[in-house]
């Protein structure tokens, strides 16, 4: 898609709101702008009814009951919900370690050093293949009677691994052991209708699915919520797990986004995704310069995602050249500004060369074939550019 002059490939940072979801959430902006937690008018009683809706249609997409999503501001502090939530309750509990993912979101991976730190749990990563994938029987080594916890995400934000959520959260649950699953990238990439019956606190964010920015959901199974301890204590609102007054338009405009992904044909528009993904991938190879793609081939990979490395140049220095023609990333959005080569393609095998000459292109649902084009033609003409600075050195 095209914003003004501007190429847009970087739908795993965000995703434009649907004009769909927009339409949905404007009446609530305006005449049914009544406080959701409002129990004695008839203005409180349909935005809350409205707000029950919006909750049993992410419950839908991902195979749960609508008492069973919390809604938080986003994948981060759903993350924080879920780990350091428990991680508080469970202070005293048997159970003393905690396994992440050595590819993680930041959200997850700091929530486990305050974990470490603060609290005093032991804290393990574990380890993927070259493809960023967790093995089940690495998980499996690593599980013992002293694991509360593993947290493995659905998606990578930087690399697009599926990983097998199915088989790994198998795995913890016959060690006795909670399973937490970051999918703020999955819902574009594959089919969630099940998710939560293999897992037990899920994390969703809005404006990964062409909702609105700022809103997002944990899911808690159940039977699990009385050993969550809040982060946010007020009046008691989400069953006191999250207090303080939900944003109601922002929770139509999520519930909304989750009705279109379950309704619309989405295998077929996957489909199409990873089509112009795989040849956006092939002209970039064909480029009259060294490209390599980072992380897995084929299906097992975001149908929007293509991480390459340049080698010999920065990815900054691409993404500088880039502009305005064309918007892509280094990686997480979360941790711009950092000045440290991505943790995720250090994990991979990628010196921290490679890992900073990295870029994280993301292809959305209205990217065209001809952005597809024009965006290659682009990367080519800011190579060459490049190629005639001195400094600039191609492996």
């Amino acid at each position: 898609m095209r914003i003004s002059r501007t190429l847009y490939f970087d739908h795993q940072a965000t995703t434009p709101v649907d004009e769909r979801v927009l339409q949905k959430m404007i009446p609530f902006f305006r005449e049914k702008f009544g406080n959701p937690h409002a129990s004695d008018h008839r203005v409180g009683w349909e935005t809350s009814r409205a707000v029950a809706e919006a909750a049993h249609s992410i419950a839908n997409l991902i195979g749960a009951d609508a008492d069973e999503i919390v809604f938080t501001s986003g994948a981060t502090e759903a993350n924080n919900l879920a780990l350091l939530g428990l991680g508080r309750h469970e202070t005293a509990g048997a159970r003393r370690k905690i396994l992440v993912s050595a590819v993680e979101h930041k959200s997850v991976l700091e929530v486990a050093r305050i974990l470490e730190q603060k609290l005093g749990y032991t804290v393990e990563h574990l380890p993927v293949d070259k493809d960023g994938r967790v093995s089940v029987s690495d998980l499996e080594d690593a599980l013992d009677d002293d694991v509360l916890a593993v947290s493995i995400m659905a998606v990578n934000n930087e690399i697009g691994t599926i990983q097998d959520i199915n088989g790994l959260a198998e795995a913890a649950r016959k060690a006795g052991a909670l399973f937490h699953c970051d999918a703020a990238q999955a819902p574009v990439a594959m089919n969630l209708e099940s998710l939560a019956r293999d897992v037990d606190f899920l994390s969703l964010s809005a404006h990964k699915m062409y909702g609105p920015a700022g809103i997002g959901i944990l899911y808690i199974r159940r039977d699990l919520q009385d050993r969550i301890e809040p982060l946010i204590y007020g009046g008691g609102q989400q069953n006191g797990l999250r207090s303080g007054t939900l944003p109601a338009a922002l929770c139509i405009g999520m519930g909304a986004a989750a009705e279109i992904l379950v309704a619309q044909a989405n295998e077929k528009e996957r489909s199409i995704l990873r089509k112009r993904r795989d040849t956006f991938l092939e002209k970039l190879l064909g480029l009259p310069w060294p490209v390599r793609l980072n992380g897995p081939r084929g299906e097992n990979r975001h149908p929007g995602n293509v991480n390459v490395v340049f080698p010999g140049l920065s990815a900054h220095d691409i993404l500088n050249a880039l502009q305005p023609g064309l918007a892509a990333s280094t990686g997480s959005a979360c941790t711009s500004g950092i000045p440290e080569p991505s943790h995720v393609l250090k994990a991979i095998g990628l010196t921290g060369d490679e890992a900073e000459a990295s870029i994280r292109f993301s292809l959305g649902f209205g990217t065209t074939d001809s952005d597809v084009e024009d965006a290659v033609g682009l990367i080519g003409q800011a190579l060459e550019r490049l190629s005639k600075i001195p400094s600039a050195h191609f492996e």
